[in-house]
């Protein structure tokens, strides 16, 4: 009974796999042996690592799975300090926007415990109710910064209570654009909340130094497409077939059939 229950976790884990697997993007990138990012070199340097995991590039269900991916990744990372002294321990910033997408129940153990390894977390989501309960807990019980920008009627009672007595539900329900409520610590003591009016978009984006940029980055930590795919699609590929006796029909001479998932991609390079 044990085996047939084994065989059918294997079966059910190859199966939602086989999705990503099919898929060449996800495939390229979850197929290599090794990353290309090391995240605890870029958290000790004080290096800048944007991940752009926007659905309509990367589908839904790829954008959810990469962007748990780091968020784990980061986590580890940040443990991996305990090798290291406290005053050692370089801040490091991981922002992470759409956060519904990535709140896995992991996630409650970061906020806990990201602080004494020097991660912080800036998390933005539109409401509350997009979290689960435990890590909406989480969020509320280890967070010093809420900023608040207009909000629902559904999180008022959440959200009011933070802000209060200075501000009330009515206030948060009608925060002009552009404007927050914020309540923060300064040197660990909490403050008075406050409104407060963002900043401006500064300047214009620079389209060819943001070409540039990519092109570098491709250049110094990217490899190139065909090659990688050469080295997955030889891992997936199958043995030499068993040898059999002389005279029967399959040792008849034959030429080896091509890979069927290979065939379907160009040679080109491409970052």
């Amino acid at each position: 009974q044990r085996s047939n229950d084994s065989g059918e976790v294997i079966a059910w884990v190859v199966s939602k796999f086989g999705a990503f697997l099919s898929n060449e993007m996800m495939r390229n990138i979850i197929g290599q042996t090794k990353s290309s990012f090391d995240l605890r070199d870029i958290m000790d340097n004080k290096k800048i690592l944007l991940v752009n995991l926007s659905k309509g590039k990367t589908g839904e269900l790829n954008s959810r799975l990469l962007g748990m991916i780091f968020v784990m990744k980061f986590q580890a990372a940040a443990m991996s300090r305990a090798n290291i002294l406290e005053d050692q321990r370089q801040d490091f910033c991981l922002y992470v926007d759409e956060f519904q997408n990535f709140s896995t129940d992991s996630f409650a153990t970061i906020m806990s415990e990201a602080r004494k390894y020097h991660l912080n977390l800036v998390v933005a989501n539109q409401f509350t109710t997009q979290l689960t309960d435990e890590i909406r807990e989480a969020v509320f019980g280890n967070i010093g910064t809420i900023v608040s920008f207009r909000i629902g009627q559904n999180d008022v009672d959440t959200l009011s209570r933070y802000f209060q007595p200075l501000f009330d539900g009515d206030d948060l329900l009608r925060v002009p654009n552009f404007n927050t409520i914020v309540r923060t610590l300064i040197s660990g003591v909490p403050t008075q909340p406050f409104s407060m009016a963002t900043l401006p978009t500064l300047g214009k984006p620079n389209e060819k130094l943001s070409s540039a940029l990519k092109q570098l980055s491709a250049a110094k930590y990217g490899r190139p497409k065909a090659k990688v795919e050469e080295e997955i699609f030889a891992r997936l590929s199958t043995k030499e077939p068993p040898k059999t006796a002389f005279g029967s029909p399959s040792s008849m001479p034959r030429s080896r059939p091509a890979s069927g998932v290979g065939g379907q991609f160009g040679s080109n390079n491409q970052m």
